[in-house]
């Protein structure tokens, strides 16, 4: 299985990017002369009445600093600090320690800034070269309030849990997804452009002296709406259009939209770096130049992607094949079944309980013969319904306190459906919405038009007993009626689902035609 590699691509950046910027004060303390050391930094010193040496004053101010912040960092991203935030049931004390370490992480970044400030004196240089000091506010007293800088200080932490939630949540999404190894196949080489995107640029500026300016005109008017558009064609455009032909309307459309749109979002970014002429430039070589360079590395790696989405299709198909089946002819539901059936024949004698038993072969029938199937027919869907509904009823005819409601509409339901999508929503009211001895109901509604099918499913609410042999039975469940939906419907269903701790209620519309 896919590994998402997200989290990984990020602490190789803040590792590289800690590496660089140690490698550069290496490289600068192993080069620099004393007539350098002299006029850069000593002068300053002594005129300021300071006594000075690079090794305290310099090296090892800008090499803890570094280091520091990397090992505070780490603490944050290896000790699941933003996975336990997005959990929903932490406890009073769970919410304590993490309030508590935040504020240490937080203390002692700020403690770290105040620290080098005292033996680096980056205010005499007006921070030039102490820039990442800069960030904590002009202190030209260090160490007199070991709290200064703080409040920036839970500025950035914040900044970066928040950061570090979004990108827990997306990895939740890609995870839940019903094309989730596609899908981390996607995020991981976005994931690994952005770490190369970003590398680059920061390496030339720390190691590569001089003028920089050409360098950045290219990078930032052209390399950068052209990985923009790379990405967009490769894992949007194109795949939307695979079935087909290359030069379509839509392709076409999309292709000048994305990369117009790219190219402005850059010049309104970078403008103070490359003049607009260039800009325009640039949007025509993305047109001419990018555009079929992507398309030629989609088609090398088209197979491989068409493969993944093909095989977490057939997984996710198979797996609720699977579970649907298990859930219906599991011991629980076939004893009910028989049952119910022995009890109607001892009440009324043989017609109604061969008429059960029919509607029990026509539901085993279905499930042996229609469910491998990728869609059927409504009637087939709506046939399975009613003979479900009616069981039920056979073996609830004995509750005067229970309203069961059916009004399923068979006109206007000429569309071919994906099977075992209705079911569940109707086997999960049976299971927790009907008590033998309490006030019970259920209302089914079902009715199609041209362009669309909607079913809603209300219950009322009871807790099943802890003797429930259901309890532990209940059906595929609307986890996998999701990933079903968003397989085989995406874009084209809508799911509601409601709860005011009296009724339960599933509304779900699909366009089949959208």
């Amino acid at each position: 299985m896919m590994k998402n590699r997200i989290r990984s691509y990020e602490l190789t950046l803040v590792t590289l990017l800690a590496g660089i910027t140690l490698a550069n004060y290496l490289w600068e303390a192993f080069n620099i002369s004393n007539d350098a050391i002299y006029e850069n930094y000593q002068k300053i010193f002594t005129a300021n009445g300071l006594s000075f040496h690079y090794f305290t004053n310099v090296l090892s101010p800008r090499i803890g600093s570094i280091i520091f912040f990397y090992i505070l960092y780490l603490s944050l991203h290896l000790f699941s600090i933003p996975q336990l935030l997005i959990t929903r049931n932490k406890s009073n004390l769970q919410y304590f320690w993490l309030g508590a370490f935040i504020i240490t992480v937080t203390f002692l970044l700020a403690l770290n800034a105040n620290v080098a400030t005292y033996f680096a004196h980056p205010y005499l240089f007006s921070y030039k070269g102490y820039q990442f000091l800069a960030l904590f506010g002009y202190n030209d007293a260090p160490l007199t309030d070991i709290f200064f800088g703080f409040q920036r200080a839970f500025v950035f932490i914040s900044l970066y849990l928040i950061f570090a939630c979004l990108r827990e949540y997306l990895i939740l999404l890609i995870q839940k997804s019903a094309k989730k190894e596609y899908r981390i196949l996607v995020a991981n080489q976005i994931a690994l452009a952005i770490v190369v995107y970003l590398i680059i640029p920061f390496f030339t500026l720390t190691f590569i002296s001089g003028d920089n300016q050409i360098f950045f005109i290219i990078y930032f008017s052209i390399i950068t709406p052209a990985l923009f558009v790379s990405l967009t064609n490769i894992f949007l455009i194109f795949p939307l259009s695979d079935s087909k032909p290359l030069l379509n309307i839509r392709t076409i459309v999309l292709t000048i939209a994305f990369s117009l749109f790219y190219t402005f979002l850059c010049l309104l970014l970078f403008r103070r770096f490359a003049p607009l002429p260039l800009f325009i430039t640039s949007w025509i070589a993305q047109l001419l130049m990018v555009t079929p360079i992507s398309w030629l590395i989609y088609t090398m790696q088209k197979d491989k992607l068409l493969q993944l989405r093909g095989t977490e299709k057939a997984l996710v198909k198979s797996k609720a094949d699977l579970q649907f089946l298990r859930s219906q002819i599991n011991p629980h539901f076939l004893f009910n079944a028989l049952n119910t059936l022995y009890g109607t024949a001892l009440i009324d004698g043989s017609k109604r309980t061969a008429e059960g038993i029919q509607k029990l072969g026509d539901m085993m029938r279905f499930m042996l013969h229609e469910n491998h199937l990728d869609f059927i027919p409504m009637s087939s869907e709506i046939n399975y319904l009613k003979n479900y509904i009616s069981l039920q009823k056979l073996r609830i005819q004995t509750s005067p306190s229970i309203t069961i409601e059916e009004n399923i509409a068979e006109q206007g339901c000429n569309h071919v459906i994906a099977p075992m999508l209705l079911i569940p929503l109707v086997e999960n009211a049976f299971k927790h919405g009907v008590h033998l001895y309490e006030p019970s109901w259920i209302k089914i509604r079902l009715n199609c038009d041209d362009h669309s099918i909607r079913f809603e499913v209300r219950n009322s609410i009871h807790t099943a007993a802890d003797n429930d042999p259901e309890k532990e039975h209940s059906g595929i469940g609307l986890v996998n009626v999701r990933e079903r939906l968003h397989l085989f419907y995406e874009n084209k269903h809508e799911l509601q689902i409601e709860s005011d701790g009296n009724e339960f209620k599933v509304v779900l519309i699909i366009h089949p035609n959208q």
